[in-house]
């Protein structure tokens, strides 16, 4: 019987991380919400709009809703989100 050992560990080289900018207010700006599809999530998402409309300001918000939890979400979606000023993930259940 043969043992394969494998490592873990990694020897490419990492490029410098660019911080985004930070938003010093949330008036006036885009925000999304992206649900990852599990129970009580829309729900959950609602109660966040809400908050986010009337007490921060926040003049629009565009919804995200990936398939299942366990699935990245799409390109496309990640194309669509980027439009956005700052974006929100949650997790249901």
């Amino acid at each position: 019987m043969t043992i394969r050992v494998l490592d873990p560990t990694f020897e490419g080289s990492i490029s410098a991380v660019v911080e985004p900018n930070r938003l010093t207010s949330l008036t006036g700006r885009s925000i999304g919400l992206l649900d990852n599809g599990k129970p009580k999530g829309r729900e959950f998402f609602d109660h966040v709009e809400q908050i986010l409309r009337s007490e921060y300001g926040v003049t629009s918000v565009l919804r995200f809703e990936k398939t299942d939890a366990s699935r990245p979400a799409t390109a496309e979606m990640i194309a669509d989100a980027s439009r956005c000023d700052a974006l929100i993930s949650g997790v249901g259940d």
